[in-house]
Formats: C-alpha cells, sequence, structure tokens
C-alpha cells in the first residue's frame, strides 16, 4: 500500500498543462451531492479531463445506477486545516505514537498540503446512487476514517456486507476503466492527473499542479 506521505509520491515532478476546472453544477448528466458544499462553490468543481472520465465511468455503470459526487476541488487552506486537525485528534487519542507514525497514520484519511490531490483539481470523492439519489450500501460512509470503521474504509476491506463489496466493485471497474486511479485507504476517492495519478500509472509529470 502506498501512502500519500511515500517519499516517492513527492519525488514526482510537478507540472500543470493549464487545463481548466468546471463547474459540475453545470454538467447536468452528473449528480452532485452538497454535504460539502462550500460557500464559494469549490467543492463542485474539477479539471475537465476529470469531469470527461466521470462521464464516461458513468456510462459503464449498470443500469439504474448513478455517480454521485461528493466533493472537487478543495483550496490549500482547507485541505491544511483538515489536515492539522485530523493529525492533532489522533496525537490526542495515541499520545503514545512517534510523530512518524502519527503523520503516517493522519496520510491514511488526509493528504499533506503539499501533494494533495483534492488541491489540483484533479481529484473526486464520490459514491454511488439509484436514479432517486439514494446511495447505495458501500460498507462505510464516505469520510468514514480508518479507527472509527476498523479500516473498513480500505476499499479492499473484508469486514463489510456481501452486497457493499459488490457495489464497491462497481465503483472501481467503471473509474478505473476511465483511466481514474483510487486512494487504497478511502474507497470513494478518486483522481487524475496529480502526483499519485501519476505514480501509481508511471507517468512522467504531473497534469495538475495546485490551484
Amino acid at each position: 500500500m502506498i501512502l500519500l506521505s511515500d517519499p516517492r509520491v513527492a519525488a514526482v515532478p510537478s507540472s500543470d498543462d493549464g487545463e481548466p476546472l468546471v463547474d459540475l453544477r453545470e454538467v447536468p448528466e452528473l449528480r452532485l451531492d452538497t454535504r460539502a458544499a462550500d460557500p464559494a462553490g469549490a467543492y463542485a468543481r474539477v479539471r475537465r479531463g476529470v469531469a470527461e472520465r466521470l462521464l464516461a465511468a458513468q456510462r459503464a455503470l449498470p443500469a439504474g445506477l448513478r455517480l454521485l459526487v461528493v466533493e472537487g476541488y478543495r483550496p490549500h487552506h482547507v485541505q491544511r486545516d483538515i489536515f492539522t486537525g485530523y493529525r492533532d485528534e489522533l496525537r490526542r487519542r495515541y499520545p503514545q505514537w512517534s510523530a512518524g507514525r502519527l503523520h503516517r497514520e493522519t496520510t491514511k484519511f488526509v493528504s499533506p498540503v503539499e501533494v494533495a490531490p483534492h488541491s489540483t483539481g484533479g481529484a473526486v470523492d464520490l459514491t454511488l446512487c439509484d436514479l432517486d439519489g439514494v446511495e447505495l450500501d458501500m460498507g462505510t460512509a464516505v469520510d468514514a476514517t480508518p479507527e472509527a470503521s476498523a479500516d473498513a474504509c480500505f476499499p479492499a476491506a473484508g469486514n463489510i456486507p456481501a452486497a457493499a463489496r459488490r457495489n464497491r466493485q462497481i465503483l472501481v471497474a467503471a473509474l478505473t476503466g476511465a483511466g481514474m486511479v483510487n486512494y487504497p485507504t478511502e474507497w470513494w476517492h478518486w483522481s487524475y492527473g496529480d502526483r499519485y495519478w501519476a505514480l501509481m500509472t508511471g507517468a512522467p509529470a504531473t497534469r495538475y499542479g495546485p490551484r
């Protein structure tokens, strides 16, 4: 399992091809949830290439299913606050952890700011729903932490119901088929064009840098 704290992620050369962010509120084919909505509407924005891949993934889903996008772009200061907040929560809960372990465990749930996929516009958190917008059982809620879920948030977790496992397999097949990569501790997190995507696909550099 390669985490975002791995030095190989930070070592990927970062470049940006200038591709714009698009607002998914203006893409009627995709359903957008508002639980992560912010006043500026950042949550609804992703790079154009990501939007195209989400549409391709949705076309590959079985009849009656749709993607439900929860969050896309995340500004630098928001990413920093989420990271430090979760790190401090773990420090209080596990004071015996070394600084190294604390950092590693934090990155199972939140990316370090310097390599954050969401801050490039290349990452998206999402799930599956039916045509009425009712979410499918995926084994955990979106944004379940490893500690609270006993690692059931890991995409390959075995401690989830069989139906949830099948739903995850559907999601994986659609999104990998569209060229996106998953983060191995969060079944809902997928990216394209960022450092993690580049490392996992062998690309020589990123397509998207921080925005």
